[in-house]
């Protein structure tokens, strides 16, 4: 046998060994690269924007010079906008709206008393956004009246300015002032625009008060000023209670009845000051969402409940008639108080037209939206009734919103053209020929119908209002065509650049199987007709297994149940494991072991299931399930509490005895002693941060704070001084030994900060890692030859092992399967790089990082200590070479999904935040290994040769 590797012949040292996964890892970012450039792109931006001459050429009545109106009449002054960040809409409507009373419910009694007293002054909204739901998209989306596209997510954590046409644009450019007092977002997407603001830092999600206090601290103030028209408070608080605590926690209910507080405040001062000539006589008052949160406090995604926000409106003026029934959306219960309060329905996409037109300005160029007719009914009362026309307040309104429905409808066909004119790809000619058809049709309707009515003042409101609410309907008809083609058509794929990334993508596929093919050629072994056959049954399921993970990601019922797909597959393994064995009549006991595990991994991704579906329970700082399972029982609730800690001495005290291997010299054993010391600093964490044995042993900075923060130090520590080691070659131990020993001590140093980031669980599942690692690499074994192939179905099995722990560890693949409340253990300031790696290392810690590091023990137990370092060294390569295709393939099949159902309903909630999870799993692992590959390709005493 050659004992030449991949390239490792001829002088070229470890990196003949492991230059093909630099150009593996090369090839995957360039093809992600493209790919997301294609998938990934916003619409396109006009840089247009709205005048008040350009309504001279509508076939509208234009209200220029009619005192210092624009586009519309206005209906109101000035407007008090309240964002309270991702306020569900069970936050606002009575819990007599939902089937069942949830503790969080009723807890802003004092928007629902005032729709119930005041139903023609005041009134509740369900407004349904468009997904992305992130603050960014939806702050975007309600200035601008356009669709935000999932891009926009990464630009989150620093939002652009928006030069897209919005109201707040051109409320300044028409002499108005704005105030803002709140989330710093509206800093950074108008940084030029506001009269005076009050920002504050925005992203730290364990700080519940410093943004809401500071709105608190200039909102009443600002009330009794006169120098803005429109006042902006974004208060944070209900969205970062929910991120940390969950939406069933008490500190939820209490930010609700502060806000509940701080509004009766509100709405006592505005009242106080709407009198004849009073600062406030024409002013509305705007409570609203920007998105939902899920009952885990997350969103970013299209569900009912991240989509599904609340929006109050109220006007202080005498209240007029009703709404015509035919544009009333309301629907009505009796509360818990007997009060009938009635709840309406409204897009947030029609918010800037509608708040456009109340105010009077231009609306945006992009905006796609149409006025909503009872919220804009709210400022009806401001326009003087015409004593020649016998008509009542009712129709006065609706003549007055016809004529603004024709000026939206011909600003939204000003910007379907433009958009179509100026796109790459724009609207389909046959959707065009559909949208100029049925605009055709309404303005025809008015100009040769409705106008001359309206300019014919002796007629009465029975030849009036009908052929008003015949005009509206065509209106209408025509914006809602508009909205709904932009929604399934709006982004626009560049599928050259995705088709680009994906041919990349399988390049690097072609060259990952052609590394693996040549060392198998330099180290071709001569087998046993037994041997040889189990090989052939391995390759096969090995291939089987893969085809099936992979294909699963091709529908959105198997991407939801990946967990469970993954286990089963597993468990499809342990089986052929379980055949092979009895067959050999060996390793029955651990075949048998392996089984009972994989049936434990699922009960853990069942549990961690159920979280998913948000039961309250889990909502934990930093959630860990092994205390859910059986809470109510003490002895189950001490059980759970000591359990954890137990384990973690049982791995101590393992580790412990590795150090005695005579082996275990300097840097590994001293890495290894650093690690038992962090897991007694993890249980002194756990013991001080517990309220069940006997209260804190220490001051809380020391235990919540302190000891994490040492923890980490420690573990960085170790791993400087594993790297600082390599410095020291040492060649009095042979390769197969250091390798056991460097394995051991960098999964060690790793383990610390992984299980303390992870919880209670974290030690739960390190054991059942072990355990299964223990039993993949007693698998290898399974043949008594001394030397072959480090075969590849073992490492399906770490694998699928690895993604199992994923979702054991209490993850999934989406937004809210992040636990951001793990990037804050020991720290209360948010730095974004510190944390982001600390929720990193949670979330891949058990699925990437470990079992990255821990693949050379499949190599170092099946061979013998006299096989040679360069042979070793060729297999490692080969295995690594083998896992990183395993990811690739998984990967690519995610891109191929994304692709095909980039124009599916779930793509933005779904599709997408999978692509953006299984690419990063890719590159991390990617990085890992050819980290991996330095560390390990090094050392060791060279043996002679085999041929």
């Amino acid at each position: 046998m050659e004992a030449s590797g991949m390239g490792g012949e001829g002088g070229c040292g470890k990196w003949g060994y492991i230059w093909a996964m630099w150009t593996t890892v090369f090839l995957h970012m360039v093809a992600i690269l493209f790919f997301t450039a294609g998938f990934l792109l916003t619409r396109t931006e006009l840089p247009h924007h709205s005048h008040c001459s350009d309504v001279s050429h509508s076939p509208c009545f234009s209200p220029l010079n009619n005192n210092g109106s624009c586009w519309t009449k206005p209906a109101t002054n000035r407007l008090v906008l309240i964002v309270l960040d991702a306020l569900r809409i069970d936050f606002v409507a009575p819990s007599t709206f939902f089937p069942e009373s949830k503790p969080w419910m009723d807890k802003l009694p004092v928007l629902k008393n005032a729709a119930s007293s005041r139903p023609l002054s005041a009134r509740i909204f369900k407004a349904i956004a468009d997904p992305p739901t992130t603050s960014l998209q939806r702050l975007k989306g309600l200035t601008t009246g356009g669709l935000p596209t999932f891009v926009d997510v990464g630009n989150s954590f620093g939002a652009p300015a928006i030069v897209e046409d919005n109201f707040i644009y051109q409320l300044v450019q028409n002499g108005k002032k704005v105030v803002m007092m709140g989330d710093d977002t509206w800093t950074q997407l108008f940084p030029h625009h506001f009269q005076t603001s009050y920002p504050y830092p925005s992203f730290n999600v364990k700080d519940l008060h410093t943004v809401d206090n500071g709105c608190i601290e200039h909102l009443l103030p600002s009330l009794y000023k006169e120098d803005w028209d429109l006042l902006i408070a974004h208060f944070l608080g209900v969205d970062h209670a929910g991120h940390i605590f969950g939406v069933d926690s008490t500190p939820m209910i209490e930010k609700l009845e502060q806000y509940n507080t701080i509004l009766e405040r509100v709405i006592e001062v505005l009242e106080n000051q709407s009198g004849p000539g009073s600062s406030h006589e024409n002013t509305l008052l705007v409570v609203m969402g920007d998105h939902g949160q899920t009952l885990n406090g997350d969103h970013g995604g299209g569900s009912a409940e991240e989509v599904e926000t609340a929006l109050f409106a109220m006007s202080f003026k005498k209240p007029h008639s009703s709404v015509p029934p035919e544009f009333d959306s309301s629907s009505c219960q009796l509360d818990l108080d007997g009060k009938n309060v009635c709840v309406s329905t409204m897009q947030q996409l029609d918010f800037a037209a509608t708040v456009s037109a109340l105010l009077g300005i231009p609306f945006p160029y992009g905006s796609i939206g149409h006025i909503n007719p009872e919220l804009y009914a709210l400022g009806a009362d401001s326009w003087n009734l015409d004593a020649s026309q016998k008509l009542s307040e009712s129709d006065i309104w609706m003549q007055n919103y016809v004529n603004a429905l024709c000026i939206n409808s011909w600003q939204v066909k000003r910007y379907v053209d433009a958009y179509s004119a100026s796109s790459a790809v724009g609207f389909s000619h046959d959707d065009l020929s559909r949208i100029a058809g049925v605009y055709t049709q309404a303005e025809n309707h008015w100009s040769h119908s409705t106008k001359k009515l309206l300019l014919d003042r002796q007629n009465d409101s029975d030849i009036l209002v009908p052929a008003l609410k015949r005009q509206i309907d065509a209106y209408f008809k025509f914006l809602t065509i508009v909205s709904e083609l932009a929604r399934s058509k709006w982004t626009e794929f560049d599928l050259n650049m995705m088709g680009t990334g994906i041919g990349i993508m399988l390049i690097s596929l072609i060259f990952q199987v052609f590394t693996i093919l040549r060392a198998n050629k330099k180290h071709a072994v001569m087998l046993s007709s037994s041997e040889d056959s189990w090989i052939i049954t391995g390759s096969i399921f090995t291939i089987f297994l893969l085809g099936i993970r992979a294909c699963s990601f091709l529908s959105n019922s198997y991407i939801l149940e990946e967990g469970k797909v993954a286990n089963f597959l597993l468990s499809t393994s342990g089986i052929v494991t379980l055949r092979q064995s009895v067959i050999q009549g060996k390793l029955l006991i651990e075949s048998i072991g392996f089984l009972i595990l994989s049936t434990f991994c699922r009960f853990a991704i069942e549990v961690g299931l159920s979280k998913q579906a948000a039961t309250s329970a889990f909502m934990k700082d930093y959630t860990s399930w092994i205390i859910n399972i059986a809470s109510g029982l003490s002895v189950w609730d001490y059980a759970a509490e000591v359990v954890p800690m137990v384990v973690l001495i049982l791995l101590a005290a393992w580790l412990y005895r590795v150090t005695s291997g005579s082996f275990f010299n300097w840097p590994w054993k001293y890495v290894i002693l650093g690690t038992i010391l962090c897991y007694v600093l993890i249980i002194v964490h756990w013991i001080s941060d517990s309220d069940r044995f006997g209260g804190p042993l220490m001051p809380q900075s020391i235990g919540k704070t302190y000891i994490p923060r040492i923890i980490y130090a420690i573990s960085l520590g170790q791993l400087l001084l594993l790297a600082f080691g390599q410095v020291f070659k040492s060649n009095s131990l042979d390769c197969k030994t250091i390798l056991v020993a460097k394995t051991t001590a960098v999964l060690s140093a790793w383990s610390s900060t992984v299980i303390l980031l992870s919880g209670k669980q974290g030690s739960i599942v390190a054991f059942a890692s072990i355990v299964g690692g223990y039993f993949i690499m007693k698998f290898v074994n399974i043949e008594d030859g001394k030397v072959g192939s480090c075969r590849s179905f073992s490492i399906m099995q770490w694998s699928l092992f690895a993604t199992c722990l994923f979702f054991c560890s209490g993850h999934w693949c989406a937004f809210d399967g992040l636990r951001y409340g793990a990037a804050f253990i020991g720290f209360e300031e948010f730095v974004l790089v510190r944390q982001a790696i600390l929720l990193a290392i949670d979330t891949f810690g058990f699925s990437i990082i470990l079992p990255v590091f821990g693949l050379p023990l499949l190599v170092a137990t099946k061979y013998q200590a006299d096989v040679g370092k360069h042979f070793i060294f060729t297999q490692l390569s080969k295995m690594y070479t083998t896992y990183g295709l395993i990811t690739a393939i998984t990967t690519t099949f995610t891109i191929l999904c994304v692709t095909i159902h980039r124009r599916h309903l779930m793509v933005w909630g779904l599709f997408a935040p999978k692509f953006v999870f299984d690419v990063f799993n890719l590159i991390l692992t990617d990085v890992l290994i050819c980290l991996a590959s330095i560390y390990y390709f090094d050392q060791g005493k060279e043996v002679p040769e085999l041929k």
